[in-house]
């Protein structure tokens, strides 16, 4: 990120709607602004192979790991706000594991990014697919987005979900309905 092209953007940004970007309160707001955008948007600059830094083991196990309730925040694409909640991710071993927190891990590097929630969902079920080979790979996320609660519908309380299901998850019912039974979505 060019820093002070940035930064003079956003004063350029303060100029159009209407402030004085020399006003005391707003001198440091382009700095501010482009450090906050450089932290939220991350996730560009994360490689997922560094992020799980060899944490892949083998390991005869063969029943559901899940992982719930990871906290995101993410910004929408289409209006640069913010949209944010929980991820849901569980996958049913086929030889390998991985470290717990590297799931989390991988929720980060594709929730700071621009974004939309479904892509996102699907990019970290892939992710897990492709590293893990599991027998079956199922990501939920739920989400507030503020593009639809502080503009245009301005409905409080919506909230979206998305679901990304691989292998057993997708072909069979019943591991599905577990899932989403242990996640407290079993009405999806």
């Amino acid at each position: 990120m060019n820093k002070e092209k940035f930064e003079a953007n956003i004063r350029h940004i303060l100029i159009e709607i209407g402030e004085d970007p020399n006003r005391e309160g707003l001198l440091s707001t382009p700095k501010r602004v482009a450090e906050a955008y450089e932290f939220l948007t991350a996730g560009y600059n994360k490689d997922i192979e560094e992020v799980l830094n060899n944490a892949i083991f083998t390991e005869k196990y063969d029943a559901m790991v899940l992982i719930k309730n990871i906290d995101f925040y993410s910004m929408c694409e289409h209006h640069m706000l913010p949209f944010y909640g929980k991820v849901h991710i569980a996958y049913i071993p086929n030889g390998k594991i991985v470290g717990l927190s590297k799931i989390p891990r991988i929720v980060e590097v594709f929730a700071r990014r621009l974004q939309v929630q479904e892509r996102m969902t699907q990019q970290v079920a892939d992710t897990i697919e492709k590293y893990l080979q599991p027998i079956g790979v199922a990501v939920v996320s739920e989400a507030f987005h503020m593009c639809m609660l502080m503009r245009g519908v301005e409905k409080q309380n919506s909230s979206a979900t998305a679901s990304a299901m691989h292998g057993v998850f997708k072909e069979d019912e019943k591991t599905r309905n577990e899932f989403l039974n242990l996640i407290g979505m079993n009405n999806l």
